[in-house]
């Protein structure tokens, strides 16, 4: 973890600031995963660190703070039945977030909410992965997850990274695309 001398928060208040910025809920929790990974990707975040999971980055130090977040009533976790037979969560902001808001993680939160989870998911894989010294980032996405990045699902990310790119943001993005 990178040491910043802003001073952090806890991570269960940072969750509620990232709930804030977009705009008080947030639909699954592989969208907060990429969109705090984001977050720690530009110089917006609080110090998550991310690993590569089967939905891409992944952390588990987000989990434990969305889990802890909800059990402190910070958090309202709706589970939800899914049409495919699983579950998803929806992330609801219960009461005032605890800082205020810094235009530049709205704007990218507001993409990242805005999106579709699938294109979010293919397009924080790139960064993350371009983060990480993969030469060919897009190429490495595709063949890790064959099936989401069929039927145009590629291009459309490609395209939503060029728009989560052009947010002003402390450490901009790897220019991929």
């Amino acid at each position: 973890m990178a040491t910043s001398s802003k001073s952090k928060v806890s991570e269960e208040k940072f969750l509620c600031v990232i709930l804030s910025d977009a705009g008080g809920k947030i639909v699954g929790r592989t969208r907060l995963h990429k969109l705090t990974c984001l977050l720690e990707l530009t110089g917006l975040g609080n110090g998550f660190d991310f690993e590569y999971h089967h939905y891409g980055p992944y952390s588990e130090r987000l989990a434990a703070a969305a889990h802890m977040a909800t059990t402190l009533n910070l958090v309202e976790e709706e589970e939800h039945q899914a049409t495919w037979g699983g579950t998803y969560s929806v992330y609801k902001l219960l009461g005032v977030s605890p800082a205020r808001a810094n235009p530049r993680r709205v704007a990218l939160a507001k993409v990242a909410v805005d999106a579709d989870p699938i294109e979010l998911e293919l397009a924080t894989t790139a960064a993350f992965l371009a983060k990480h010294g993969v030469s060919n980032p897009w190429e490495e996405t595709e063949k890790r997850k064959p099936l989401k990045a069929s039927d145009g699902r590629l291009e459309k990310a490609k395209r939503l990274y060029l728009e989560l790119a052009s947010v002003k943001v402390p450490k901009p993005l790897p220019q991929i695309v």
